[in-house]
């Protein structure tokens, strides 16, 4: 049984597991085949000089599934992948329900794809909290297309802004189905109130594709900003993602 340690004493930090340990090299049946290896070299080369703009999707998902899948051609699985989803971000944002019903994807593959969807959402989501958002429109919108134009079900999410506009709280409020999400505008007004926010944002998207807003989207915009109004509290917009655009309801005539 191990003793308690004194908090109040010192002691030697324990030796490295396994520290006399030499790294063993790959056997040869360990490296994938001599051309298998200049092609990903050459994809790796053509990578660093031009950037993702010089490679098509099925080479961007090609390098994802190196790390995956190390010793096989990973193009079939590519195209497969793409033809199922696509485009590139079809199927790093594809459920992994759907993902695993391709042949060649496991649990490797998952997490490689859905590793690099949460780095991309992280990274859109860090360029936005905590800084004005009105005056940062267009990256905004760009955690929005990120975070939702390829989700397969309704999702809706709920900016909490301070008095500069700062967003303070980015909290997704409901999850639906293929063409509905239920919301509740005094639980979105009395989220609200609990963050000291003065002003809100909404967004939704519509996994069909189409951002146009349905007659029970500006029916449920308008309950919240009434309840808004009624708090001293201002709506700024409520955004519908598509897959290839968005549209303002402000915008639109309908705030």
């Amino acid at each position: 049984m191990t003793r308690p340690r004194d908090p109040n004493s010192f002691s030697e930090p324990p030796l490295p597991l396994f520290a006399e340990a030499r790294p063993v090299p790959l056997s040869q049946a360990d490296r994938p085949p001599s051309y298998l290896r200049d092609h990903r070299q050459r994809l790796r080369t053509r990578f660093m000089e031009g950037g993702a703009d010089a490679m098509p999707d099925y080479e961007l998902l090609e390098m994802l599934l190196f790390r995956a899948i190390p010793r096989q051609d990973v193009k079939p699985l590519a195209r497969a992948l793409l033809e199922r989803f696509g485009d590139f971000n079809g199927v790093l944002s594809a459920p992994t329900a759907r993902l695993r019903e391709v042949i060649g994807v496991g649990e490797a593959v998952l997490v490689e794809l859905k590793l690099v969807e949460a780095a991309a959402h992280r990274l859109a989501r860090a360029r936005i909290m905590h800084r004005q958002v009105i005056s940062s429109w267009d990256v905004l919108l760009d955690y929005c297309r990120t975070s939702m134009a390829h989700r397969q079900t309704e999702q809706f999410r709920v900016l909490f802004l301070d008095r500069k506009n700062i967003l303070i709280a980015d909290e997704e409020q409901a999850r639906g189905t293929v063409d509905h999400v239920p919301v509740y505008p005094r639980e979105v007004v009395k989220r609200a109130l609990e963050l000291n926010a003065s002003a809100l944002i909404l967004v939704h998207n519509h996994p069909s594709g189409d951002p146009t807003p349905s007659e029970s989207d500006i029916a449920m915009t308008g309950q919240i900003a009434a309840g808004c109004t009624a708090l001293g509290i201002v709506l700024h917009d409520h955004i519908i993602v598509g897959k290839a655009r968005e549209i303002s309801l402000r915008a639109e005539g309908y705030i």
